[in-house]
């Protein structure tokens, strides 16, 4: 089994292009998702996140208030961090298991789609795929979908550098076109990922 990393800031298209390998046959493990997951209502992670950022976090019904805890962790890359280290080992725990999972199902290519794939560890897979595209259309698409400018810049500043994340690539899809140009980039990425 090929574990490929998928990653790009926030805005750069990853879960679109997630979605492309799917079709074609690959096995997807959404970090985001696996994020979600380990902080439903009565996951330990919450209660080490209000100790960490404050009560304000958590919701009358127990549940993680995302936006309060975005607003303060990204305000400083130190803030990040913590947050990082509350979450990172739960994600990481969690992503081998369902890589376990995906080898027993004989699944051939698994695409692990997470933003921080350099701070989480890139040891987690085989070889990256980076989604590029400038910072401006980041801040456009994610506002697009209802997040605050003020709020995505202060992200994209916390987050990996841009050539930083080129430099790991094995890969590199431009995301700046048309979802066709996208898509036969996948298509090109697909054929040389596939098992001889």
């Amino acid at each position: 089994m090929i574990r490929v990393g998928l990653t790009g800031g926030i805005g750069s298209g990853k879960s679109t292009i997630a979605a492309m390998f799917q079709k074609l046959g690959a096995h997807i493990i959404d970090a985001d998702q696996i994020g979600r997951d380990i902080v439903e209502p009565g996951a330990p992670a919450i209660a080490e996140l209000a100790a960490a950022f404050g009560d304000s976090i958590v919701a009358a019904d127990g549940s993680l208030v995302r936006a309060e805890l975005a607003r303060i962790a990204f305000q400083t890359p130190e803030l990040t961090a913590q947050m990082n280290g509350i979450m990172f080992p739960r994600i990481v725990d969690e992503t081998n298991k369902r890589f376990a999972d995906a080898e027993a199902a004989g699944e051939r290519i698994v695409i692990y789609d997470i933003p921080l794939l350099t701070e989480m560890g890139t040891d987690l897979v085989q070889m990256a795929i980076v989604v590029d595209v400038p910072v401006e259309t980041q801040v456009e698409r994610a506002v697009s979908r209802g997040l605050p400018e003020d709020d995505v810049r202060r992200r994209i500043a916390v987050q990996q550098k841009r050539e930083d994340r080129l430099a790991l690539a094995d890969f590199v899809i431009d995301n700046s076109g048309t979802l066709e140009q996208t898509q036969e980039q996948v298509e090109r990425i697909w054929v040389s990922l596939m098992p001889a």
